[in-house]
């Protein structure tokens, strides 16, 4: 096995090495043939709206487009809710925490600061006996790092199971260290094999049966491969269950991201999933920010989802309410220098000064899991609350009028003067949107030369309307549209034309992107196949051009974490970069090599590649063959030379050939040669 992947890692190396010109040449290439070209062809217009409205054609799409007629099928893309989704429906079902509030979640899968209560006896453990076991974990856990803590008298103890099996890099073990990891695992694998033997409706039961040690020997102590074995065993929703009596919060995050992967993979309503990345990215929040594992799941349901295709002020008014961006922006704790709760007496935490220009990334929070995390919990609750400018500017730099705006950081200031008072009933329980008056700084605010009247939470309001409907912002979102779905460097013809569109629909997102779409500039052979793929769109992509059938997305979901792209997980507010730039780098391409051809030959667990389905009913006879079959199904024969020699010349190779001395009749290995297309500069692009 380690030779298998090291041949590979090497096969990868070498040909990421022969297309290191290609990407630059591509686009010189591209460039010169497409003045001859005057506009694409009706099959190139198909297959452009749908690299650029979906996340990948899968087999048949781009005829079925054409039969259909490309305006006929972008104009149902607008309207998503005339489309059916059951078939994504019936995948997602067993993630139950994608329709549960944050209290739910909290209750189901509890964070520290309730395996606290329960520890300290101030909350009592639910009747449930499923939930009870992971209760009773997590209290073990929590009460195995006090004692930790008591020992070592350091005011933060490490993980539970990292210290009791020890320094993971095996040179830095114990004998004894070593002895006793090796003794966990036996009694980890030997549980584990028993539990697999047994029946699935009686697994469960033997788990509950288990002692606290014993379930978490088998999240632990097992090699990650086994590991996922021992998961893929259970039903689904026992599987939830089994990791959460590992790690409740895990649950959610896995479930979530997976949800995301396979969303992007198989829903029909592909536009709405394109957009739902789009304005998720460009109103970030960070998973990994306290409160905000609870929170992102309610935000991007109930907040980004179902206003993608509406008026961008709806968008917007409901992302400043989100308890997920107030909590991630700081924005729930800011008072108002002269506001009621700041005059109470106490020492004031004073107003946030910071250099107009800089940002500071959000990150800690209570939940954290972090010495740090909690230590900036700690000072919060000895300091009292102040005027916080994190959201006024991220509003005003990201969400609307973009950096070169307008705005003055006297704006910033009087917006966060406006937006005090707009906080959360108890986040850390999963509480919504509040306004506390007695956080609200008093008097008329001062706004882009407008003045803003002392009304409370209206004023708020008021400055949201103003933002929407100020034409930098109309110029700014619509720049910003053009950059995802036309190029890095979209034509400023093009997008003065969609914030015109902007300004006279009220922010109609359906009507400019229907401006975009029968634009000229979109239909030049400038930008056919010109932009690079974001790793999630490669990932979706792949699975889609193979028609793939994903059981377990959560390979995947590690897969983008190598690849640079962990789901929800950029901190920065600025979210990911749609720019090639950012993701054209040797390390990074090889990694997007290895993926496609561990996905492509069968080895990422979770994932079903059908040859067959690639290939058609045509049956190769040679590598040769299937190299051109597999040219047409992928990338609709779309393939430059310099790939095709490239690739033809790795045919040599008996891991694609698939033949041998021993028997050379044995048919070409399709996975090997369909990883090495899926790993092309041309499958890249979009």
């Amino acid at each position: 096995m380690r030779n298998e992947r090291l041949t590979a890692w090497f096969l990868a190396l070498a040909v990421l090495i022969s297309w290191s010109v290609g990407w630059a040449g591509d686009k010189k290439k591209s460039k010169k043939e497409s003045s001859a070209a005057p506009q694409l062809e009706d099959r190139q217009r198909a297959m452009h709206a749908l690299n650029r409205f979906t996340f990948g054609p899968r087999p048949g799409d781009v005829d079925a487009v054409m039969r259909m007629g490309v305006d006929k099928w972008f104009d149902r893309q607008l309207h998503p809710e005339k489309i059916d989704d059951s078939v994504l429906e019936a995948r997602l079902s067993p993630f139950k925490t994608l329709n549960m509030d944050a209290r739910t979640m909290i209750e189901k899968f509890p964070p520290p600061q309730v395996i606290k209560q329960v520890a300290d006896g101030k909350r009592s453990m639910p009747s449930d006996p499923v939930e009870r076991a992971i209760y009773q974990d997590q209290v073990m856990r929590y009460q195995e790092r006090q004692d930790k803590k008591g020992q070592a008298g350091n005011a933060q103890a490490g993980n539970a199971a990292d210290d009791a099996a020890g320094p993971q890099d095996p040179s830095m073990m114990t004998e004894d260290q070593k002895a006793a990891r090796r003794e966990a695992h036996m009694y980890a694998e030997e549980n584990a094999q028993k539990l697999m033997q047994l029946p699935p409706d009686k697994r469960m039961q033997a788990v509950l049966a288990m002692s606290p040690d014993q379930r978490r020997g088998l999240m632990t102590a097992l090699r990650p491969e086994e590991r996922q074995q021992l998961l893929d065993s259970f039903p689904p929703d026992q599987r939830e269950k089994l990791i959460a009596m590992a790690n409740p919060q895990a649950v959610i995050q896995g479930e979530l991201m997976q949800a995301k992967v396979l969303r992007a993979a198989y829903s029909e309503r592909q536009l709405q999933e394109v957009l739902t990345d789009f304005w998720f990215n460009h109103f970030n929040v960070f998973i990994g920010k306290g409160a905000d594992r609870y929170l992102i799941n309610d935000y991007e349901r109930e907040v980004i989802r179902p206003h993608v295709l509406g008026k961008f002020k709806d968008l917007l008014v409901a992302t400043a309410k989100s308890p997920a961006m107030m909590f991630y922006l700081d924005n729930w704790q800011s008072v108002g220098p002269d506001a009621q709760a700041a005059l109470g007496g106490a020492r004031r935490f004073g107003q946030n000064n910071r250099r107009f220009g800089q940002r500071r990334f959000p990150q800690g929070g209570l939940g954290q899991g972090s010495a740090n995390g909690q230590q900036q919990a700690n000072q919060q609750k000895q300091q009292k609350r102040g005027l916080n400018e994190n959201y006024a500017r991220e509003l005003m730099e990201l969400h609307t009028l973009g950096v070169d705006g307008g705005y003055t950081q006297k704006d910033v200031t009087e917006v966060a003067r406006v937006f005090t008072g707009w906080t959360i009933k108890a986040p850390r329980q999963g509480g919504g949107f509040d306004y506390n008056d007695r956080m609200h700084e008093p008097g008329a605010k001062m706004v882009l030369g407008t003045k803003i009247k002392d009304d409370g939470q209206d004023e708020g309001m008021r400055v949201l309307d103003m933002l929407a409907h100020n034409p930098s912002t109309a110029k700014f979102i619509s720049r910003k549209l053009a950059m995802r779905f036309v190029s890095d460097n979209p034509p400023p013809a093009l997008v003065d034309r969609m914030a015109k569109t902007f300004l006279s629909t009220d922010g109609d997102i359906r009507e400019v992107l229907r401006t975009m779409f029968r634009s000229p500039e979109f239909w030049s052979p400038d930008i056919y196949h010109a932009k690079v793929k974001t790793p999630l769109e490669f990932v979706a992509s792949a699975i889609r051009a193979s028609g793939a059938d994903v059981n377990n997305a959560a390979p995947i979901v590690q897969a983008l974490n190598r690849m640079g792209m962990p789901l929800y997980g950029a901190q920065p507010p600025t979210g990911y970069s749609m720019k090639a730039e950012t993701w054209v780098n040797s390390a990074a391409l090889l990694n997007r090599m290895n993926f496609a051809l561990q996905f492509a030959v069968g080895r990422l667990p979770g994932t079903q590649f059908d040859a067959q389905r690639v290939l058609g009913t045509t049956e190769p006879g040679d590598a040769d063959a299937a190299l051109a079959l597999l040219e047409n199904s992928l990338l609709a024969g779309d393939v430059s030379r310099q790939t095709h020699d490239t690739i033809k010349k790795q045919l040599d190779d008996p891991q694609v050939t698939g033949r041998t001395l021993d028997d050379p009749s044995r048919p070409p290995n399709v996975g090997a040669i369909a990883g090495l297309l899926l790993g092309s500069p041309e499958f890249q692009k979009r």
